[in-house]
């Protein structure tokens, strides 16, 4: 008996055409499905199988689906995965290079906003969410749909932006010793990122500042690594709270209003020799581990998404290269399990003069453990080199696994793939009232009273708002780019009063006293125009020019003239509180005499009334200092618990006051 046969309908039944649609992988089998009539039952049905489970595979894919464990989705999506579409993840580039077919063309992971690097001067949040959004398109157009990470530094707030709230530096911060205050600054920071449409900050530093020469100095919480450990509640404030089921060292971001944060700069940035930038930390490794270490170890214990390696060296050894700091102990013995990424150009840097061996760094630092490489110009350089070195067997493909997926699990945890896509649901958020009110209080918790008056029983502050008239001089009294300080706007930070919107400590000094009170403002007075004016007293206030990294080493630690001569011709004519502005202690000692009351005020940032608040005691003076204010740089470094600790002012030092009640 010959076998049952089935005739075909021609494939134009909507049924036929919708599974011919969907089945752009099984091309070859749907034509051989039209070209033959008639089919034995059996090849009928595998042919009809094969065809199910390709629509199946079609329209679910697990990697897409949230309900699936994220490692399930992870080891699906990295089977589907080629070479090229892994090492993309693997790279980060500069905004200026991304356009959406670069993203598409080359499978690109991830892109940042380099210091000052905007869409626009004084863009506003739709510009920048419509620049994220355009690259993103890109992405998700791509085979397999990955979105990029888009990365930017919001060190002190979401800095680089117009109108966005600008936080005390942590230096600041430290003196605070206020973890919720850094958790709700955390929170606020990552709104105002979100505002833009960005999911990732390079934040915080937690360096360990060991010597002020050192131009980041600002960025370090404390010379102590206690305090520092205290600040890392600055993670769940930018990502959220972890949950309490979570598994340890895992990273953790909670949705659409947190973003993916980075402890930064692994391991021992704070403790140069002579605080020279991306320099050599000579110590042993038990000073290493116990100065530098311990504030990491709370951040992954915070569910810390990334942690960003630093440019300089331990005892001649480059961190970008050092294998065994890197994978050996962050990822083997810490277990961390989010992604390691280089600083900007941080590869080109393992080679002395920079870029002299690319493939030599590009090797040793995907080698000591990198995940992410900050490149953040010349990707297809960077994409030619390691995409040939796995291809011989210099780089195993086991390294650019652990790496991708680790910058998987990253984008799976924080929502990524569900939500690749920016909107303007949070624009309002950026620099928003109720932040610049949690500025202002942080200003306040900041500023540290070192000298009030003579004695204790004659104190100059607070100051009263009602009095005949004031002077209030020096260069940084009316600046608020020079308030601010580096990384703000640009990278290097910008002098004036056009960088953004924010409130001088002139400014708030008028807001402040009392409407019959005349403010008389001169920046640069000389010692006969005080002597004529018969002013009650005077506020000087002075300091240094805004900086970053390299450009703020420092070996003499100085206040720029004309700061010491408006501290002689002001201070030795009336009576004066001197409030300085710096990223870190400088010389004062010589002005010590002259001066009646000394403040301490570091960079506070865009809300310069919180300065005010205290001098004249709508609140009291509250800090202390987190780090040892030196007498000469000669000291230098000079820490808390040193044994030749000879201080100005102590570690822990600060006089307080009480709040006062002025009509």
């Amino acid at each position: 008996m010959p076998p049952l046969t089935f005739s075909v309908f021609t494939p134009t039944s909507s049924s036929t055409l919708q599974i011919v649609s969907t089945l752009n992988s099984s091309k070859s089998l749907i034509w051989e499905l039209k070209k033959m009539g008639r089919f034995s039952i059996p090849k009928l049905g595998f042919v009809l199988l094969c065809c199910l489970a390709a629509v199946t595979e079609a329209t679910y894919l697990k990697y897409k689906d949230p309900k699936q464990p994220v490692g399930v989705r992870i080891k699906d999506l990295m089977s589907r995965m080629t070479l090229a579409e892994k090492i993309g993840q693997m790279t980060q580039i500069e905004r200026t290079v991304a356009t959406p077919d670069v993203m598409k063309k080359y499978f690109i992971g991830s892109v940042l906003s380099g210091g000052g690097s905007v869409p626009a001067t004084k863009a506003t949040p739709e510009t920048w969410i419509n620049m994220v959004n355009s690259i993103q398109k890109g992405s998700l157009s791509t085979r397999l749909g990955i979105p990029m990470i888009y990365g930017i530094d919001a060190v002190h707030g979401h800095n680089n932006v117009y109108k966005a709230t600008i936080f005390p530096h942590n230096v600041g911060l430290g003196v605070t010793r206020d973890p919720q205050l850094i958790k709700k600054i955390g929170d606020a920071t990552a709104l105002e990122v979100r505002a833009t449409g960005i999911p990732y900050a390079f934040a915080p530093c937690i360096a360990v500042c060991r010597d002020p020469r050192w131009g980041r100095c600002y960025e370090s919480y404390s010379e102590d690594h206690k305090i520092v450990q205290l600040m890392t509640e600055i993670i769940p404030g930018l990502q959220g709270d972890l949950p309490a089921n979570s598994k340890k060292s895992v990273p953790f971001v909670a949705g659409k209003k947190k973003v993916a944060a980075c402890a930064k700069h692994y391991l021992g940035d704070g403790g140069t020799t002579k605080g020279i930038n991306e320099n050599n930390t000579v110590i042993s490794l038990n000073e290493l581990f116990s100065i530098h270490l311990p504030a990491y170890l709370n951040s992954i214990r915070k569910g810390v998404a990334t942690i960003m390696v630093s440019y300089s060296s331990w005892n001649g050894k480059k961190m970008h290269a050092n294998r065994d700091l890197v994978t050996g102990f962050l990822k083997n013995k810490l277990k961390f399990r989010g992604f390691i990424i280089s600083d900007w150009q941080g590869l080109d840097r393992i080679t002395s003069p920079p870029h002299a061996n690319y493939s030599y760094s590009v090797e040793v630092g995907v080698a000591a453990g990198i995940d992410m490489i900050m490149v953040p110009y010349d990707f297809t350089e960077f994409l030619d080199d390691l995409t040939y070195q796995v291809k011989h067997n210099i780089i195993p493909m086991s390294r650019i696994d652990d790496a991708v997926k680790r910058i998987l699990r990253v984008k799976f945890v924080m929502g990524l793939f569900e939500n690749p896509m920016a909107d303007n649901s949070l624009a309002d958020q950026l620099g928003n009232q109720e932040h610049r009110e949690l500025a202002r209080e942080a200003v306040r918790k900041s500023l540290v009273l070192l000298k009030n008056g003579e004695s204790a029983d004659k104190p100059l502050l607070p100051l009263p708002k009602k009095t005949t008239k004031i002077l209030v001089a020096g260069s940084h009294a009316d600046n608020l780019g020079y308030q601010c300080g580096g990384w703000t706007i640009t990278w290097q930070g910008l002098g004036g009063n056009d960088l953004t919107s924010g409130t001088t400590i002139l400014q708030a000094i008028k807001n402040t006293v009392d409407p019959t009170t005349q403010v008389v403002c001169s920046e640069k007075p000389d010692a006969d125009f005080v002597k004529s004016n018969k002013f009650s007293h005077a506020i000087v206030v002075v300091g240094e020019p805004s900086y970053a990294e390299t450009n703020g080493d420092s070996l003499n630690l100085t206040i720029y003239e004309p700061g010491p001569s408006t501290i002689y011709n002001v201070c030795g004519a009336v009576k004066c509180v001197v409030v300085v502005i710096s990223g870190r202690p400088v010389v004062m000692q010589p002005y010590l005499s002259s001066i009646d009351a000394l403040v301490a005020a570091w960079l506070p940032g865009t809300e310069g009334q919180g300065v005010a608040d205290v001098l004249f005691g709508d609140h009291g003076f509250t800090g202390k200092l987190a780090r040892t204010w030196f007498k000469t740089v000669d000291q230098l470094p000079m820490n808390v618990g040193d044994p030749h600790y000879d201080p100005l002012f102590p570690f822990g030092f600060g006089l307080t006051t009480k709040p006062t009640k002025q009509n």
